[in-house]
């Protein structure tokens, strides 16, 4: 097969299905994987509107389970016998305030983002160490760069999958493997409902203020958004360049807000962060 192999994750919905319909129309032969195959008929259409649903292989893949990934990638592996691209997408975010987030929460919020995606990139790297080619997308976010409150737990798993794709990019490098990241801002995709349901908050809870606060402004970002696509058009480019760089952040103001973290003093920062969530310092 000539076509370049890709492997993504989370591909049941937001930046995953898309990214799987588009790299289909550009011709790549997608491997789109998610937890419950049963949950593919939002892919297919896009793959069909997209009169690209021949190039899409959906296989089932759990990246919190090592039997679920090692038989995924053997699938792969024997029937395409390369990977060229590895989209790490697959994630969730768990909202509340640290101090009411149960440990079962803290886990699930680790074990999908963190530890789920390194055993899938373990998985797949003696593949491309050997063949001397492939880059790897991480799907990381501005919460990898700056944590906001009310989302200790995503923000804490994305720096880590920052500071984890930068060790792996300085190990891969000499094999000719690119490890890159991706750090969306705020996007029109289902992750901000489903966090909104996920939320602990005690019914007696002292954040109650802050929380109603932070869901005007959550309500808000939902409202005036962009759509995805500047994200998957990203997602293209990288695929497409021959070596990536590290990090590409991508959304409104996103290049402002990590300019002025670096820039300001945090103590400023955070003033303005609190004045923005319309909370009180």
């Amino acid at each position: 097969m000539n076509r370049p192999i890709v492997v993504i994750t989370g591909a049941s919905s937001g930046f995953g299905l898309l990214a799987s319909a588009a790299l289909a129309k550009e011709g790549y032969q997608v491997i789109a994987t998610m937890r419950n195959i049963r949950n593919c008929d939002a892919l297919l259409n896009a793959a069909r509107e997209a009169k690209a649903e021949a190039s899409i292989d959906i296989v089932p893949l759990d990246i919190t389970d090592e039997t679920s990934i090692k038989e995924a990638a053997d699938y792969v592996i024997e029937r395409y016998g390369s990977v060229d691209l590895l989209i790490n997408n697959a994630g969730v975010a768990v909202g509340g305030f640290v101090e009411e987030i149960p440990s079962a929460e803290w886990e699930r919020q680790f074990s999908t983002n963190v530890l789920g995606l390194i055993a899938v990139t373990r998985a797949f790297l003696p593949h491309m160490r050997k063949q001397r080619k492939g880059t790897i997308i991480n799907m990381s976010s501005i919460s990898g760069q700056i944590g906001f409150p009310g989302l200790a737990p995503y923000a804490a798993s994305k720096h880590a999958v920052e500071g984890f794709s930068e060790a792996l990019r300085l190990e891969m490098l000499p094999h000719n493997v690119y490890v890159c990241m991706i750090e969306p801002g705020s996007y029109k995709t289902d992750i901000w409902k489903k966090s909104r349901g996920q939320i602990s908050l005690r019914a007696d809870s002292p954040y109650a203020e802050q929380m109603q606060a932070l869901n005007e402004q959550v309500d808000r970002i939902i409202e005036q958004a962009p759509s995805p696509d500047e994200v998957i058009e990203r997602i293209l480019q990288i695929a497409r360049h021959p070596a990536p760089k590290l990090r590409y952040p991508v959304g409104r103001n996103m290049r402002t807000t990590l300019f002025l973290k670096h820039l300001l003093p945090w103590s400023w920062l955070e003033k303005l962060i609190l004045r923005q969530l319309r909370l009180r310092s």
